[in-house]
C-alpha cells in the first residue's frame, strides 16, 4: 500500500483546482440543464452518460454489492431525481448552493444517531453555525420566493449524507466500478419515472440539440467522473484530514458563477448566510478528517 503523504504537491493543488472548479461551474450546467429539457428527463440522460462512460468498469465486487447497491439508488436515482427539481423550481440558484451545504452537518448527525459516533462541542457548534447560515436566507425578501427550492435543495443534502456513511464501507472500489453502478441504476430508477411524469421529454431526447446534451455532458462527465475521481485520486495520495478542506472552495465558486451567469443578486443577507453555513461546514469538515485519521 503506498504510504499517504500529508503535503500536497503542486500537481495535488492543480488537481484540487481543477475538482473545485468543475464542481463550482457545475450549478450553471444544471441550471441550464433544466431550463432546456424537462428535470426528470435531464437527470435521466446524465446518468446515461455516467454509465456510457464508465461502463467497461462495471462488475460485481464481491461482499461489496449491497452496498453498492444502496449507493447508486440514493445517489444515482432518488439525489438526482429531488436536486434536478430544486433546480426547476428555483431562480436564484446561488441560495440553492449555499443550502446544499447542509450535507455536511446532516452526514454528521446521521453518523451520530445511526453509527452512533460520539461528537463534541466544536463538531456541534459547527452544525449549529451551517444551520443558522442557511437559516438566514428566509429571511432575505430576496431569497424567500425560493423556499421550496431550498426545502428540496434540503432533502437532497440529506439523501447525499446517507450515501455519503454507505461510501464509507466501500474503501478500496475503484471510483468508476462506483460510478458505473451510480448510472445503471440512476437509468433504471429514473427511466420510469421520467416516461411517466414526463413522457413529452422522453420522446423528445433524439431531437435534442447538441448544445442542451452539453449542459448535461458537462454535469455527468466534469462534475461527477472527472470531479469525483479527483476526489478520489487525492485521497489515495493524502490523509483525509489534507484533502477534505480542499472541497470547501467549490461552494463558493458556485456562489459567484451562479450570480455572474444567471445575473441573480448577491444580497448583504446571502453574503452573510454565505459565510455563516460555510463556517460551519468547514469546521465539522475539519474535526470530522481529523478524527478519521486519529481512528486510522
Amino acid at each position: 500500500m503506498t504510504q499517504l503523504q500529508p503535503r500536497l504537491g503542486a500537481r495535488d493543488i492543480a488537481v484540487a483546482a481543477v475538482m473545485n472548479l468543475l464542481w463550482g461551474m457545475n450549478i450553471i450546467a444544471v441550471k441550464m440543464a433544466v431550463i432546456e429539457i424537462p428535470p426528470l428527463t435531464a437527470a435521466l440522460l446524465r446518468q446515461a452518460i455516467v454509465l456510457m462512460v464508465c461502463l467497461s468498469w462495471l462488475r460485481v465486487v464481491p461482499g461489496r454489492m449491497r452496498e453498492l447497491f444502496a449507493f447508486g439508488v440514493m445517489t444515482g436515482g432518488l439525489y438526482f431525481l429531488v436536486i434536478n427539481l430544486s433546480m426547476a423550481v428555483a431562480t436564484n440558484v446561488g441560495a440553492l448552493a449555499i443550502a446544499g451545504q447542509l450535507g455536511v452537518p446532516f452526514a454528521m448527525l446521521l453518523a451520530v444517531v445511526i453509527l452512533k459516533e460520539r461528537i463534541h462541542k466544536y463538531r456541534i457548534a459547527g452544525v449549529a453555525m451551517s444551520l443558522l447560515g442557511v437559516g438566514i436566507l428566509v429571511f432575505d425578501p430576496e431569497v424567500a420566493r425560493e423556499i421550496p427550492g431550498i426545502a428540496l435543495t434540503a432533502l437532497a443534502s440529506l439523501i447525499w449524507a446517507g450515501s455519503s456513511l454507505i461510501q464509507r464501507n466501500l474503501r478500496g472500489v475503484p471510483v468508476l466500478s462506483m460510478y458505473a453502478w451510480v448510472g445503471l441504476l440512476g437509468v433504471v430508477i429514473l427511466a420510469p419515472v421520467a416516461w411517466v411524469f414526463e413522457p413529452e421529454g422522453i420522446r423528445s431526447i433524439p431531437r435534442l440539440p447538441l448544445h442542451s446534451l452539453g449542459w448535461v455532458a458537462f454535469s455527468a462527465i466534469g462534475s461527477t467522473i472527472i470531479g469525483h475521481g479527483s476526489m478520489s485520486w487525492l485521497l489515495q495520495r493524502h490523509p483525509v484530514a489534507s484533502v477534505t478542506p480542499l472541497t470547501l472552495a467549490a461552494p463558493v465558486l458556485s456562489v459567484i458563477f451562479a450570480s455572474l451567469f444567471f445575473h441573480t443578486p448577491l444580497t448583504p443577507l446571502m453574503i452573510l448566510g454565505g459565510i455563516v453555513a460555510l463556517a460551519g461546514v468547514a469546521i465539522v469538515t475539519i474535526r470530522s478528517a481529523r478524527v478519521r485519521e486519529s481512528r486510522a
